[in-house]
């Protein structure tokens, strides 16, 4: 199931399109986002839909940072960085390789790995606030780092805190989910702290499967859900799970996912609080991204959606809606269709 991005971050990846004189409509037509979705500050598109904004931007700026940073990134750059960490026995050697390699590159980020206070930690340096999207390039060079470490090992790596030099963003709560950690900003430094053990997993990816990982990113690196073990994703996989299973769906109860979990319901509501989120508030992100996707997807019947997510009424089904958006779903999908 696909979770969603929000309006807030299309927004900031078409600054570099517009500074450079390109007209961005054409980039979201591409990706099949109607540019009229910009004007309203609850919209939310599909990871597949970012993902392919952003290849498109990358292609049209011919810049892997869209445009976004001092100075521009060819493409390819990002996949021979890659070449050479998959040849790396292990994870510390790989990320200092990817620090040295974007060193090469003048005006471009100024990577590093350092170990401090029993703690390692990867930073972003340089000035990446040079322009008014500068904080959505910090998020991306440092979101892109952790999930290709992760993958470059085979394991999600566990974040103690992610940190950012600039202000919090206007949708800076998901940052949390994103990082599956806490993220502190107005920070001395943009970078993420983790448990040094993790330099010592050995490498586990070759060339082969490097081929298959470049044919989407870094753009899926930017719009995919890393694996997580946490309560939160569990409880996630379990919503999204009876969603694909039901018809119409019958999401479980918050004493099924305790005795799931094999704990109490109050444990389950305190590790829920503890990750930043809540059983309600899980279960309306999952309805609300899975509403999403199937107006942008395909030509169902609004209220055989409807139906399929499991409201008994078509309009409790328009009410919740338009709390999640702002928009009516005949609205929304008009969107896309022009109708």
């Amino acid at each position: 199931m696909p979770t969603t991005i929000s309006v807030h971050r299309v927004r900031a990846a078409l600054g570099g399109v517009r500074r450079l004189g390109i007209d961005p409509v054409p980039p979201l037509q591409t990706a099949r986002i109607p540019p009229l979705l910009l004007g309203d500050d609850l919209a939310r598109v599909t990871a597949e839909q970012f993902a392919s904004l952003v290849r498109e931007l990358g292609r049209v700026t011919g810049d892997e940072f869209l445009g976004l940073g001092t100075s521009p990134s060819r493409p390819g750059t990002f996949a021979m960085m890659c070449h050479a960490c998959v040849g790396c026995p292990d994870l510390g050697a790989a990320l200092d390789r990817a620090a040295r390699f974007y060193g090469l590159f003048p005006g471009g980020p100024r990577l590093a790995l350092e170990q401090r206070d029993g703690q390692a930690e990867f930073t972003v340096r340089g000035d990446l606030r040079g322009h008014p999207e500068g904080w959505f390039l910090a998020e991306c060079l440092l979101l892109v780092w952790h999930r290709l470490a992760g993958w470059l090992i085979g394991r999600r790596i566990a974040l103690h805190q992610a940190e950012f030099g600039h202000s919090a963003p206007p949708d800076a709560t998901e940052c949390a989910a994103m990082f599956g950690c806490p993220v502190r900003f107005g920070a001395a430094r943009t970078g993420a702290r983790f448990d040094p053990h993790w330099l010592a997993a050995p490498v586990l990816r070759d060339e082969t499967s490097l081929d298959g990982l470049l044919r989407r990113a870094p753009a899926d690196l930017l719009s995919r859900r890393a694996y997580r073990m946490t309560v939160t994703e569990q409880v996630r996989r379990a919503f999204t799970g009876a969603l694909r299973a039901g018809r119409p769906a019958r999401l479980p109860e918050l004493t099924e996912l305790a005795a799931r979990l094999a704990v109490s319901p109050a444990t389950l509501r305190r590790r829920l609080s503890a990750e930043g989120t809540s059983y309600r508030r899980l279960r309306e992100q999952v309805l609300r991204d899975a509403a999403l996707a199937g107006l942008a997807g395909g030509r169902e019947p609004i209220a055989e959606l409807a139906a399929r997510l499991g409201f008994s009424e078509g309009t409790a089904f328009h009410r919740a809606f338009r709390r999640w958006t702002g928009s009516t779903p005949g609205a929304y999908r008009g969107g896309f269709t022009g109708e």
